[in-house]
């Protein structure tokens, strides 16, 4: 990952842990991704495309792209050069170009243009790691899953909700402590917890409405001072 977050002492109680879940939800009920979808193959695309990129960037790129190849039959067919010319303001695009290109031939091949739901079949695609499985298991197809970002595992070993070293660690200990019946949609609350609240700098810590749970030894309740204007 690309942070390295100050971590709580000791790992949330799983009575804490669901009443963390539970603030967030009610602050914020309707949590919902914020890439721009239609279907499971343009959330696919958009998740493998979001790697080292913003969902914001994300979106921007796809409008197009989506536009002029909406399946993925349409999209093996402008191919990687056709897909890299919608694609060149987000990172990695070189590269996300040739995946999403063959990601589009396999399932064509394989899944008779299909986005398949299952683990296996999705990680045999090209660009998809477990994390982005978990995203389109998720949002596509319903599954109690999770999906660790920066943001997620920041937010585990920051407050103590599921400390761990690696990725797996922290996917593992959030499934273990967080209500099944909140798993899923967790996945959306904690995600934006971390991009607006429990920001990785400086977490406003005055704006949370889990701080009562929260075991981040470095709180900062109090916001900062507001900046002055300039007089004309």
């Amino acid at each position: 990952m690309t942070d390295a977050p100050a971590t709580a002492k000791r790992a949330m109680s799983k009575a804490a842990a669901k009443a963390f879940i539970t603030a967030l939800a009610e602050a914020n009920p309707d949590a919902e991704s914020e890439l721009v979808f239609r279907n499971p193959f343009e959330l696919l695309v958009s998740v493998v495309l979001s790697a080292q990129a913003t969902d914001k960037s994300v979106n921007k790129a796809t409008k197009g792209l989506f536009e002029e190849a909406p399946d993925p039959a349409s999209m093996a067919a402008i191919g990687e050069e056709g897909i890299a010319r919608h694609i060149r303001t987000i990172g990695l695009w070189r590269a996300k170009a040739h995946n999403v290109d063959l990601l589009c031939h396999q399932l064509l091949e394989r899944h008779g243009g299909q986005v398949p739901s299952d683990r296996a079949s999705l990680e045999a695609l090209a660009g998809v790691g477990r994390k982005t499985a978990n995203v389109v298991m998720n949002v596509a197809f319903g599954a109690d899953t999770m999906a660790v970002d920066t943001h997620i595992f920041r937010i585990g070993n920051r407050t103590g909700l599921a400390p761990g070293k690696t990725v797996r660690q922290v996917e593992d200990g959030l499934v273990a402590r967080i209500p099944k019946d909140m798993l899923r949609p967790a996945h959306h609350w904690l995600i934006l917890h971390g991009r607006y609240v429990c920001k990785a700098r400086a977490p406003e810590c005055w704006r949370c409405p889990a701080t009562t749970w929260c075991l981040y030894p470095d709180k900062c309740m109090a916001a900062p001072p507001a900046r002055k204007t300039a007089k004309a």
